[in-house]
């Protein structure tokens, strides 16, 4: 078949561009971009060679990583450590499995070894006599760089095997990583110091075991899951790769207990499944999980390719990294006037979602990643976490540069804007600017709040565009005429909003503090003052002293009350309010406020007899931190229907379980 020469060219400039990237990545430890862009090019590459049977032994489809540094002394790996081939759904899955069986000859069931996939560096251990003589890297596959001096300095990794009479060598292959919590103590420390903060903690770990001073080194928290073994001497091995886990784990190697045993690809599915719900709450980052045959001798005979063993898979998980290009930056006012830069993007799938915007959040940090509209960035995006520009990559390629600058106005009513501490700029405009009013209506009627039924964001802008409200209390001289006169708003509707809006006048004060918008005072805050002084006005006459002698209160969210309580038009709306019908029933403060202090509650599951809001905020008032995932730390775990991994930890843990009824009679006898 004759090759059309724009293909060749196109390979060509694969190939280089890939062993650009791959040097970056593997030898020098600071990609240029992300793994799934990188995937997406490699995956093009093997697309072409396939196709129009272009496979060289030189391509990088054909080897694992990159050369070594020429800084350290060179180790051969007499076995290749080898790289995993990629799946992504089910039907990947069920395909790898079909193939073990046609290679195999039989459709008996599989079993397999599952896995997380850490995100670290591959690292080979050499063990003689049980004693550690030699660590490296991967490397491109055969050689590696020996890092022996750094891997010394890693707690968890036994310098001595657990086990007597062993001679011989045993070389345990596993990943070096760094741990959330680690990545965030160096980060801080960094920050604190004036230094350079890292960008993710693979980098950091792959940059830590390759320093050529080991004093370096030890300063980063590393830790190793060890995932397989290599050349053994003689030393009897069990004949599954769990039971090879088991003995590793005996001689004081660790491995990671989030691992699986599974019958068949739909158990695999489901562990993938399940891990990826729990994904955020690890303490170590992941992304994807790894599915290995369990038998020992199937592996043996199913063999492996050029690169990549034929008897495991790696899944991978929605990428939580992509690059894309920065179209615009506009600056938002929020309901406190707060200017935010906010980075229109070329919208790019990634973690889950499609994101086209995401938050700058002040100028500042515009400043420290150097962003210009027109750069290419990296955008993270871990679980339900708001995406978040991590980097710019190489910013001379931008053509067309242009400057992000606060504006002087307003942009959304003209006023003047006025810079706020080191970092902040907010409007001047107060109440007359629209975006605040808007937005402190909104808030005010959220669920969390006042929970006016049917008030949505785009009636609220319809009402104030019509001039029918200016601020909150305007909301309760509305008529029945006045609304249905809007756009869509039939009578029914109209009828059902003003209603909603009567009941709402009958509140509680701490929905009511929440719904005022008043500065860093959220759910759990507002129902502190409300639990401490029981009434409105002592929050009012209350000094910023008063308010610092609250749990959880600091000084500058004291401030923040304080400052609010004193101003007049505040006053005046809150009064105004009042004279509207707003009511609460004054809190009648128990001896048992602190019933529960120094008790941890997970809320899980569907609550029927009351919202997880309501139950978050009883459990607050009894003294209890209500917290979002289970650990060790966790006192008690309030199950509702439909509970899932949460509970499953909860039992894994040994940690206290009740249904809704138990809360219920938990919250009677304490409230007696």
């Amino acid at each position: 078949m004759k090759v059309p020469d724009q293909i060749k060219q196109e390979v060509n400039d694969l190939r280089r561009e890939i062993n650009h990237h791959n040097r970056l990545y593997y030898t020098f430890d600071s990609p240029e971009i992300p793994d799934a862009d990188y995937d997406a090019l490699f995956w093009h590459l093997q697309e072409l060679e396939q196709s129009y049977d272009l496979v060289t032994p030189d391509s990088p489809t054909q080897r694992v990583g990159s050369e070594p540094l020429t800084q350290f002394s060179q180790i051969n790996h007499e076995q290749a450590m080898l790289s995993l081939d990629k799946v992504f759904n089910e039907q990947e899955l069920e395909d790898f499995e079909a193939r073990i069986k046609k290679r195999l000859g039989s459709e008996a069931g599989i079993e397999y070894s599952c896995e997380p996939k850490v995100d670290g560096v591959a690292v080979s251990l050499l063990y003689r006599d049980g004693l550690l003589e030699r660590a490296a890297t991967r490397g491109d596959g055969i050689t590696g760089e020996d890092i022996t001096h750094n891997v010394r300095t890693i707690q968890s990794v036994p310098l001595k095997l657990d086990v007597s009479g062993m001679r011989g060598r045993l070389e345990v292959r596993g990943e070096i990583y760094l741990g959330k919590a680690g990545f965030e103590r160096l980060n801080a420390r960094a920050e604190a110091h004036g230094g350079k903060v890292f960008v993710n903690p693979r980098n950091t770990a792959a940059g830590a075991v390759r320093q050529l001073d080991s004093r370096n080194t030890a300063r980063v928290p590393l830790q190793m899951y060890c995932y397989s073994i290599g050349i053994t001497d003689d030393i009897a091995m069990p004949a599954r790769l769990s039971e090879v886990f088991a003995l590793l784990d005996s001689w004081g190697l660790p491995v990671n207990p989030d691992r699986s045993i599974e019958q068949g690809m739909q158990s695999c599915l489901k562990y993938c499944l399940e891990l990826l719900d729990k994904r955020n709450a690890l303490d170590y980052e992941i992304d994807g999980a790894v599915l290995k045959v369990n038998d020992l001798e199937i592996q043996s005979e199913l063999g492996q390719n050029t690169r990549s063993p034929r008897w495991a898979r790696a899944y991978k998980f929605p990428a939580e990294e992509k690059s894309t290009r920065v179209l615009d930056v506009e600056f938002q006012v929020g309901r406190t006037g707060t200017i935010t830069p906010v980075a229109r993007l070329d919208p790019v799938f990634v973690g889950g979602v499609t994101v086209s915007n995401t938050t700058l959040h002040n100028i500042d940090e515009v400043k420290r990643l150097g962003l210009r509209i027109g750069d290419t960035v990296i955008i993270r995006r871990a679980g339900d976490v708001i995406p978040k520009v991590v980097r710019v990559i190489t910013p001379e390629k931008n053509k067309k540069p242009s400057n992000i600058e606060v504006p002087s106005v307003c942009p959304a009513c003209g006023s003047p804007v006025e810079k706020e501490g080191e970092v902040l700029y907010k409007c001047s405009g107060g109440i007359i600017c629209p975006a605040q009013r808007k937005e402190s209506i909104k808030h005010f009627a959220s669920r969390s709040a006042i929970d006016i039924e049917g008030l949505g964001d785009k009636l609220v802008e319809m009402l104030v565009d019509a001039g029918l409200i200016n601020n909150v209390a305007d909301l309760f001289k509305l008529t029945v005429e006045q609304v249905s006169a809007l756009e869509r708003m039939g009578p029914k509707s109209s009828e059902n909003l003003i209603a909603a809006i009567a009941r709402s006048r009958k509140t509680s004060l701490a929905r009511f503090l929440y719904g005022l918008g008043i500065r860093e005072v959220g759910e759990a805050t507002a129902q502190a003052l409300a639990q401490h002084y029981g009434d409105l006005q002592p929050i009012i006459d209350a000094s910023v002293e008063d308010h610092e002698l609250i749990a959880d209160i600091g000084p500058i969210v004291a401030q923040h009350i304080a400052v609010f309580c004193s101003k007049k038009e505040n006053l005046a709306l809150i009064e105004e309010l009042l004279a509207r019908g707003m009511e609460w029933e004054a809190i009648q403060k128990a001896g048992n406020a602190d019933a529960l202090a120094g008790q941890t509650f997970v809320l899980t599951g569907t609550l029927e007899q009351m919202s997880r809001s309501e139950a978050k905020n009883q459990l607050q008032a009894l003294g209890a931190k209500v917290a979002g995932s289970v650990s060790q730390n966790t006192d008690v775990v309030v199950a509702g229907p439909g509970a899932g991994f949460k509970r499953a930890k909860a039992e894994e843990l040994g940690i206290k379980i009740i249904d809704e009824g138990e809360f219920l009679s938990l919250l009677v006898s304490l409230n007696k």
